[in-house]
């Protein structure tokens, strides 16, 4: 990106003391057409603005799993009305089409009657960055738009995550890289010597070349415990915006009830000097933004999916074999029994570190193809619930909930 460095970005002009605007009381619309407003947005004008939701994934507004369609359009109208040339852009999870999601979300539509530009950033090859102070990644597979455009904004969904704590701006920008390039993350070795996660090392590395321009948190309706799908929606109604992304962090982790301290990739990327997340150097707009701390339920510290009577192997899964299972499970897990012989162990296999698996194991996943003359084999990465399903019953099933439309069905 040609504007990484603080010194190019016309809103971040102390970065170390960043400025952070949180708004509530309105609607998703509102609150961010009002932070928005506390910048002069004038400087883009005649520049390139690419909007990069979280919109990987198949789901509802109000779900918590994917950002508020209104709050796209309000950024929409907000960079259009500075003269800035605006589009929308995403790359998803693996199995899911940009243009499905866009529209299971609603951003098509209200993109369409802005006649802004929709990206589908798997489209086109990628681009090879180099990540020169990475410790686990040394190179990324970048979608080449995130390149070309002028001005990056990060909208991100406020929630937990099983593995890194918290999803947000800085994370989001994951979803930048080009296709399966995301899974690669998931399946690091840990690193000699150190006792954090492989894949907060990662996301550190990745920040130091693909921070956002600007970061619109969308706490509208947020998620807690087990994001970043299979949790609960929380409704909370804030909007967080700054030029830092690593400071809306950590004012999206207060306003979460965490600290940004205690989530290793923003501090990691923190003491590297990518951005601030120490509260007493970030200048917050409104004074009294602590009043509307909502503690959002943390993801379980033990990840492992217990439901009586099924026993779940997972070795080096990532989050989205997870979820589908853990989501799987819950709806029908008092009757998945029923499938299996009288007296046989009802056992799934997620991840691919499992040097071997019982007979009569399911296992879900790509990762685990390598088993698959084991027992009952469901491809995908990741496969969807109805798959799961059918692969156990033997009979056609749709399930509506999978995160995923099949358009020969629909």
């Amino acid at each position: 990106m040609n504007s990484l460095n603080s010194k190019d970005n016309p809103f971040l002009k102390r970065p170390s003391r960043p400025r952070v605007y949180v708004t509530r009381g309105g609607g998703p619309y509102a609150n961010t057409r009002a932070a928005l407003g506390e910048l002069d947005l004038s400087s883009l004008r005649g520049k390139r603005v690419l909007l990069k939701p979280n919109a990987g994934r198949i789901a509802p507004p109000g779900s918590g799993v994917i950002t508020d369609p209104w709050v796209v359009a309000a950024a929409i109208d907000a960079f259009k009305e500075a003269g800035a040339e605006v589009a929308v852009g995403e790359s998803p999870i693996v199995g899911v089409r940009a243009p499905d999601a866009f529209d299971a979300i609603g951003i098509t539509r209200l993109a369409e009657e802005r006649d802004c530009q929709l990206i589908d950033l798997d489209l086109r090859p990628s681009v090879k960055v180099p990540v020169p102070e990475g410790i686990v990644i040394n190179s990324l597979r970048v979608c080449p738009e995130i390149l070309e455009y002028d001005f990056v904004v990060s909208i991100p969904v406020m929630k937990t995550h099983m593995h890194t704590g918290v999803t947000l701006a800085i994370k989001n920008m994951k979803g930048c890289l080009w296709r399966r390039s995301k899974v690669v993350f998931h399946m690091l070795p840990p690193v000699a010597g150190s006792s954090e996660k492989s894949i907060n090392i990662a996301i550190a590395d990745l920040s130091g070349v693909l921070r956002p321009h600007l970061s619109i948190i969308d706490g509208t309706v947020g998620m807690e415990g087990m994001g970043p799908s299979a949790g609960e929606a929380r409704p909370f109604g804030v909007i967080v915006v700054s030029a830092d992304g690593f400071a809306a962090d950590a004012v999206a982790c207060g306003l979460m009830g965490t600290r940004a301290e205690d989530v290793p990739y923003l501090r990691l990327g923190a003491e590297r000097g990518y951005g601030v997340i120490d509260l007493a150097q970030i200048m917050v707009t409104p004074a009294n933004w602590r009043d509307w701390i909502i503690a959002f339920a943390p993801p379980p510290e033990n990840l492992s999916i217990k439901f009586p009577g099924i026993n779940v192997m997972d070795k080096n899964s990532c989050s989205a074999c997870q979820s589908t299972l853990f989501l799987f499970l819950k709806r029908y897990g008092d009757t998945v029994r029923e499938y299996f012989p009288q007296g046989a162990a009802a056992n799934f296999a997620i991840g691919k570190g499992h040097p071997e698996v019982p007979r009569g194991t399911v296992c879900v996943g790509n990762c685990t193809a390598r088993h698959r003359d084991r027992g009952i084999f469901i491809p995908g990465c990741p496969p969807v619930g109805s798959e799961i399903l059918h692969g156990l019953t033997g009979q056609p099933s749709i399930d509506r909930k999978d995160g995923r439309i099949d358009r020969k069905k629909s």
